[in-house]
């Protein structure tokens, strides 16, 4: 069971944001709304004994609107939360590097997407570094240092060692449907937890999408969540999706844009479309947690424990979910990583995650809900090797077993709890 009562988590990004603090004129935290972007923000104003420019709330927001350039004109670091309420900040915070730019000038934080703004495209170009807040990693849940991505992409063949995986088919499912959310995990797991998975999702939907953008047909985009939730770790169908609810195609891709803008889902880019010839361009779609999608697909840890057709193809689903948004959290804290994807051919082979270094190496990941590795479950970390020659640093084949060892040349078959332990 998963839970995480009231208590601070340490996050890795803290000393991220510190160390490019020093370099960085403008640092800006997107995520999506109960990240912990707040709490990161007040920890960092805290320690520099400054306040924190709560634009959330409408009473500080008013104060704001109507002497914008002497609250930006501020000590610095200016920390600024959900900036996108008052965007004319941008505008303020650029007139003022345009006096005087140093690093460490402003921190702000955003609920939305920074390129989804309409008015942030050419703010603060060149001066603006923005991280992505995903939510909690199991590591930090469980107040582990995390190392697995940083070294698959050094030395992957030292991560396999004789240790033997204690974390049952059970344990993955209690983690999958608790997600990363600070405040769900200090929730009861039943009614209480999902009582906040339901206001989440729809003071989401009405008061950072609906803000964001004109929608016509309100009522549809809780529907257009759902049946994109069933369609987590597979490759996005829009037409299904708006087919299912009587929306037009177009409508429902327009839509999609804006959840993805307020952090809901995420659309894993296809990878190495040059690699070879019959390799797919479309998207994989995740949902950014896995305990979101959990309660958006009504998938209890009962129904998900079942050993039936159906309860183990959404298990697999969710699976991949998971162990790709547990991946992605590790990419966030470091600069190695230059290119994120999915690779799948028309042939049928495909891998659920591709990381590449800035020096072009990769590392593949795929993604296994059963305990036993067969050598057929190789084939599509066999031929991406095998297309990458001396590029590819290694491949893993996640799963629920128990132990890691090394079948074939650069190919390891890993339990998908090293990600964290």
């Amino acid at each position: 069971m998963i839970e995480a009562h009231a208590r601070q988590f340490e996050r890795r990004l803290t000393s991220v944001i510190e160390q490019r603090l020093k370099t960085e004129i403008v640092i800006g935290l997107q995520g999506a709304r109960s990240v912990g972007k707040s709490t990161l923000l007040r920890g960092i104003a805290t320690t520099r004994g400054v306040e924190v420019i709560d634009l959330d709330d409408p009473v500080i927001r008013s104060i704001v609107e109507s002497n914008i350039q002497a609250f930006m004109s501020g000590s610095s670091p200016v920390c600024i939360d959900e900036y996108q309420h008052v965007p004319e900040v941008l505008d303020a915070i650029k007139a003022e590097l345009n006096k005087e730019q140093r690093p460490g000038r402003y921190v702000i934080t955003g609920s939305t997407r920074y390129d989804a703004l309409p008015r942030a495209a050419q703010s603060l170009t060149g001066r603006l570094h923005m991280l992505t807040v995903r939510p909690l990693s199991q590591g930090e849940i469980g107040g582990v240092h995390e190392t697995f991505v940083e070294k698959s992409l050094s030395e992957p063949a030292c991560l396999v060692n004789s240790q033997k995986s204690k974390t049952a088919r059970i344990d993955y499912v209690a983690r999958i449907v608790a997600g990363g959310f600070p405040m769900a995990l200090q929730r009861t797991v039943g009614a209480d937890r999902n009582r906040w998975f339901a206001d989440y999702v729809q003071q989401t939907l009405e008061r950072d999408l609906l803000g964001l953008s004109m929608v016509r047909q309100r009522a549809k985009l809780p529907q257009l969540l759902e049946q994109l939730a069933g369609q987590t770790g597979q490759l996005l169908n829009i037409r299904k999706a708006a087919e299912s609810i009587d929306l037009e195609p177009r409508t429902a891709e327009n839509y999609s844009k804006l959840l993805a803008a307020v952090f809901l889902i995420q659309l894993l880019p296809a990878w190495g479309q040059t690699l070879r010839s019959r390799a797919g361009a479309k998207p994989k779609l995740h949902l950014v947690d896995s305990g979101v999608a959990a309660w958006l697909m009504r998938l209890t840890p009962q129904r998900l424990s079942l050993l039936e057709p159906a309860a183990l193809a959404e298990f697999g689903h969710l699976l991949e979910t998971f162990v790709v948004g547990e991946i992605l959290k590790q990419v966030s804290w470091f600069d190695d990583v230059v290119n994120v994807g999915h690779w799948r051919t028309h042939d049928g082979d495909e891998i659920d995650i591709v990381l590449e270094r800035a020096d072009g190496r990769v590392v593949a990941m795929e993604v296994k809900a059963g305990s036993r590795t067969i050598s057929g479950d190789l084939r599509s970390l066999r031929k991406f090797r095998d297309a990458l020659g001396d590029r590819f640093l290694g491949g893993f084949l996640m799963n629920t077993g128990e132990r890691s060892y090394s079948p074939e040349d650069r190919l390891h078959v890993m339990p998908i709890d090293r990600l964290w332990g």
